[in-house]
């Protein structure tokens, strides 16, 4: 959908976050006299009118029947569209979308393309897997746009002068479907692997799965590039796309920590600033984008040793006191403890779990840890009681020292007290910051203002817009 198709409608923005925000900007660059509502909070409200904006009308109340009066809501990403008064009201004709379809929608070319696109998602790694996309495609002398789920929302840089070669996207779960909704087809879509995720927005595992995928088997890319590990990657068939494989003997894949183009040996990873073996391994997705756009692949592996990793996810903060701190806070699954995990499977561990509840099981977590627990878990936050529920059974067998926190400060003076110097405490909590944190960034600047470190220093991601 394009910008211009909203004019004679009846449309409403849900949520004024910097992606609500954006959209409203964008909007009134097109089309400055469309009426407009807002749905918003209170404090949100307040920031709304201070715009003076007399086309937009500012409402905080909001119900099946308020959004059912619209031919289309523009919502921000992390409202879900399956509660109940949106579902309420897309069943009386009201389209519900976000601004990644609308930004699509503007950059389709003629044969409905997205030229120049090349879109990213999986459940872990999907950030780092963007942020050195882009950092390859400059090392090759492209001008590229790292943007959307990463930071910046693609709305933000709707139409810039002058424009990139390459736009490097990071789409979450929240997004994929925006794309196939927008009526372009990507040049380029990666998706890097699949794990249960966002549930409380999705509403189940299965829809999940279906949504994220939705860039691949809706939006039919024209060049697919997928994990040939993952088992639900690699029972897709996609007649619509020509598909490219990543993780696989053929193509770019690891041998232990050595790079692969087939049989041809590439480079040693180890020297690549990327934490775990999972986020080496996406950079064979990445290689194998570049290739399928025509970039020198083999040529310009080797840049990869340059990047700047990013914040909040697997970062090295420091020492301190004979600790090492490690700052994963981004870690919102099981799965992406166990891998942060991993990273540190030769030193002494104190894991730090547990957030906002969304439902997601624990299971598989506890029996990994059957056999390869650190020597210290903490639980904290909303979730904790339950995981600690689940380990405890564990602990008492001798296999790992537990404690139970209230909070993030106290989970800190626990774990400090249980395992001894030196050892490294990891802030993976593999449940989300809400309750607690404004976001995950404020839980990671929390974290290391407790480990002793200037949160000033953590925060930014390097390569963020075009250059």
């Amino acid at each position: 959908m394009r910008i211009s198709q909203l004019e004679g409608l009846r449309v409403a923005l849900w949520g004024w976050g910097r992606e609500g925000r954006a959209a409203h900007e964008a909007i009134r660059a097109r089309l400055p006299a469309l009426p407009l509502t807002l749905f918003c909070n209170e404090e949100e409200a307040r920031s709304a009118e201070a715009l003076k904006d007399a086309g937009l009308r500012v409402l905080t109340e909001l119900s099946a029947q308020a959004l059912s009066a619209f031919d289309v809501v523009i919502k921000s990403p992390g409202i879900s569209p399956y509660k109940p008064e949106a579902q309420a009201a897309a069943a009386q004709g009201t389209r519900f979308i976000g601004g990644t379809a609308l930004w699509f929608g503007e950059h389709a070319d003629a044969d409905g393309v997205a030229p120049d696109t090349i879109c990213v998602t999986g459940t872990k790694g999907k950030s780092t897997t963007t942020s050195l996309l882009a950092h390859l495609l400059r090392a090759a002398g492209k001008r590229t746009a790292l943007v959307g789920n990463i930071g910046l929302p693609l709305l933000e840089v709707l139409d810039p002068q002058p424009a990139p070669e390459v736009w490097a996207i990071e789409l979450s779960s929240y997004q994929t479907v925006d794309v196939a909704a927008s009526g372009a087809r990507p040049q380029v879509a990666i998706v890097l692997n699949l794990f249960p995720e966002h549930l409380d927005w999705h509403g189940s595992q299965q829809r999940y799965i279906e949504d994220k995928l939705a860039l691949v088997t809706q939006a039919h890319p024209r060049i697919a590039v997928l994990n040939a590990a993952d088992p639900q990657l690699a029972s897709l068939s996609l007649p619509q796309s020509d598909v490219r494989w990543f993780n696989q003997a053929a193509g770019w894949h690891l041998r232990g920590d050595d790079l692969y183009r087939g049989d041809a040996f590439v480079m040693d990873t180890r020297s690549v600033p990327v934490p775990g073996r999972h986020n080496r391994s996406n950079l064979c997705a990445v290689l194998t984008a570049l290739e399928a756009i025509g970039v020198d692949a083999i040529a310009i592996a080797a840049a990869a040793r340059d990047f700047q990793p990013l914040p909040n996810r697997l970062q090295w903060l420091g020492e301190r006191d004979g600790y090492g701190y490690v700052n994963d806070s981004i870690s919102t699954t099981p799965h992406a403890s166990l891998a942060a995990l991993e990273c540190y499977g030769d030193r002494p561990v104190a894991l730090l779990l547990g957030g906002h509840d969304r439902g997601l099981d624990w299971q598989e977590f506890a029996v990994h840890m059957q056999q390869h627990a650190p020597p210290v878990i903490v639980t904290m936050g909303a979730n904790g009681p339950r995981i600690h529920g689940l380990l405890a059974p564990l602990a008492a067998q001798g296999r790992f020292q537990l404690a139970e926190a209230a909070d993030l400060p106290q989970a800190m003076q626990r774990a400090r007290a249980l395992l001894p110097a030196p050892g490294v405490i990891l802030l993976s909590p593999g449940a989300p910051s809400f309750g607690q944190y404004r976001d995950y960034v404020a839980r990671g600047r929390h974290f290391a203002e407790l480990a002793g470190f200037d949160p000033a220093l953590i925060t930014q991601i390097a390569g963020i817009g075009i250059q």
